[in-house]
């Protein structure tokens, strides 16, 4: 085994990312979760504790504070930086673009992930535009590896031109695995100096016109840094024909061209910089080729600033999908396309069929969910951005807008019914780790504009849709717990209890009680508190599993309506089976069933 073979690991790539901060000297690390960024912070406190490395690292309350304090310590000369997912990043967009004027001292990234597809997310937006408006630039990785490679990059670009440096990968980067290389962790022996200059760090609208000129010419020597110029990787070909590439299309071309028997007969190109992308290989790439063929998620980035409409083939052309992953079979067959190959066959569609996506078992949202409904049946559920979301499943969801806007939804349908004379129920949910990330605001708003509603905070102790991060709720080691309830209370709210949504007859009484109190006096907040079942850390009762008597009727309201993963009717059968391997013991469906038919077992 050679010594570079000795010193690789498998891999994610969030991982190798992390081990990438941590080898290039970052000091201070902060994120908020959101997939597939998530276990970037995680690891960097992996990686930070087993290299023994002096870090501040932390879970910010959300992604602009998270962005906020790490550009503050590149002010003070350190290198750091912030992940976050493709939509978090719109939540730190004031920042950033502010930042990409004031410039930084120590290296600054700026990780976002982006979700082409999307698996998770509410858009498939392009992080590499974002970039573009804040004239930032961006580098983009086609594997693990080369993500670990490009954060040292992304620092040294972001020191030599005093400029914020996006790293943006996607997906299929942030998740697959590849044995990645581990470099010895730099010491830079650096300490936090902030150096007074309020013309540059609080400039005026005066001053941010000469800055931005500076910005202009700092884009200008990027474009041609030569660390980050696009790569010829089969330079021995004499073609008419080219292919560029980014980001993890690019890996899929590597493979494709030699699988198609086109590795020595078109040229192939990997960008590592999209924007800005370098002029001089702009430039040359046009005069070269007659035919070039772009391929990137998710937008045309690289597409748009390659200016002639007649040799570039791409998104804009209508070559390739605008909208969508470039899967390595969509790839192949643009690829064999653009050869004048015949194309190859279609995979066959996937079969349909198995159970939908739904909240766990013995889940309290589920609890919650349920509750609302019999308090409210012809409410209107404005929701947000959570595992919580599967409530729609219940009929307990009828909006997901972003991050907050549960609550800022649930006010505007109050007005919008109170202005044309008509009054509804409404109840809106929010987890907890969304209420502390964009919640409060609205809250606020909504008790002094006279909004009449009920919020239920949904807290199971946790952030568990991304893997159970703390929240504020849970405090640190140097800080203290921040309490939801007092917060509530601090903006104005008349109304607030607490209760476990388990107890499911007392938890819909508690909701009705709420629901009268917010028709004639304002906002009423519920606080559904029971810990995820996930989160294995978190305290819970230990409780009995029920079984189902002769009583059951085979009514489904327990399979159907309540929509409980243990709880089934076999094919065939007229009443309803536990699953003892899934259940939790929660005992809500004794609750719900309406014979009564769910009982408690009688041994310990």
């Amino acid at each position: 085994m050679s010594s570079d073979e000795q010193h690789k690991r498998l891999m994610q790539g969030n991982e190798a990312m992390a081990r990438g901060l941590v080898e290039n000297g970052c000091v201070v690390a902060a994120s908020y979760p959101g997939t597939p960024a998530s276990e970037i912070l995680s690891a960097v406190q992996g990686w930070q504790a087993q290299e023994g490395v002096e870090m501040h690292v932390e879970w910010a309350v959300n992604e602009k504070v998270a962005l906020e304090i790490a550009y503050t310590a590149s002010q003070t000369g350190l290198r750091a930086a912030t992940a976050m997912k493709q939509v978090g990043l719109n939540v730190a967009s004031d920042p950033l673009m502010s930042a990409a004027y004031l410039g930084v001292v120590g290296g600054f990234l700026v990780v976002s992930a982006d979700d082409p597809g999307p698996h998770s997310s509410q858009t498939e937006q392009d992080s590499r535009m974002m970039a573009m408006v804040a004239k930032i630039p961006v580098l983009d990785p086609d594997s693990p590896e080369q993500a670990r490679q490009l954060t040292g990059t992304a620092f040294e670009l972001s020191e030599k031109f005093s400029i914020p440096v996006m790293l943006r990968p996607t997906t299929r980067v942030c998740h697959a695995c590849q044995d990645v290389q581990l470099l010895p962790v730099q010491d830079l022996k650096r300490a936090a100096d902030f150096q007074k200059e309020p013309s540059r760090w609080a400039a005026t609208p005066k001053f941010r016109y000469q800055l931005h000129l500076e910005l202009n010419q700092k884009l200008a020597e990027i474009a041609a840094y030569e660390p980050t110029a696009p790569r010829c990787l089969n330079p021995q070909v004499k073609s008419r024909k080219a292919v560029v590439a980014s980001g993890p299309a690019a890996s899929y071309v590597k493979e494709i061209l030699g699988d198609l028997g086109l590795w020595d007969s078109i040229s192939f190109h990997q960008v590592i910089q999209p924007y800005p992308l370098h002029s001089a290989f702009a430039e040359t790439i046009l005069n070269a080729f007659d035919e070039i063929l772009v391929l990137e998620e998710t937008t045309g980035v690289i597409e748009m600033q390659l200016r002639d409409r007649y040799k570039v083939q791409g998104k804009l052309s209508g070559m390739v999908p605008e909208a969508g992953e470039l899967l390595p079979e969509i790839v192949e067959r643009i690829v064999a396309r653009f050869a004048g190959l015949p194309a190859p066959a279609e995979p066959p569609a996937a079969a349909k069929g198995g159970r939908r996506p739904t909240l766990c078992p013995g889940c309290p949202h589920r609890a919650s969910f349920y509750a609302i409904k019999k308090a409210a049946p012809k409410g209107i559920y404005p929701s947000d951005i959570g595992c919580y979301t599967l409530g729609i499943n219940l009929g307990g969801v009828d909006t997901v807008l972003c991050m907050g806007a549960s609550i800022s939804q649930a006010a505007g349908f109050y007005q919008s019914y109170r202005v044309t004379g008509q009054q509804r129920d409404i109840i809106a949910t929010v987890g907890d780790s969304t209420f502390f990330h964009a919640g409060i605001p609205p809250l606020i708003d909504a008790v002094a504009q006279g909004a009449r509603f009920v919020l239920v905070i949904l807290d199971n102790v946790t952030t568990a849709m991304t893997g159970n991060q703390p929240t504020p709720a849970h405090g640190t080691p140097a800080g203290r717990p921040v309490d939801i309830e007092s917060i509530v209370k601090g903006c104005g709210v008349g109304f607030v209890k607490t209760a476990d949504p388990l107890e499911l007859p007392a938890f819909t009484s508690l909701l009705k009680e709420a629901l009268a109190f917010s028709h004639t006096a304002g906002v009423a907040v519920v606080i559904a508190k029971s810990p995820c079942l996930v989160d294995r850390s978190a305290p819970r009762q230990k409780r009995r599993q029920p079984t189902v008597s002769k009583a059951c009727t085979g009514c489904r309201v327990c399979v159907d309506r309540f929509e409980c993963p243990a709880l089934t009717i076999p094919p065939g059968g007229t009443q309803v089976v536990i699953d003892p391997m899934i259940c939790s013991g929660c005992g809500v469906c004794l609750d719900v069933c309406p014979v009564k038919a769910i009982e408690r077992e009688e041994t310990p």
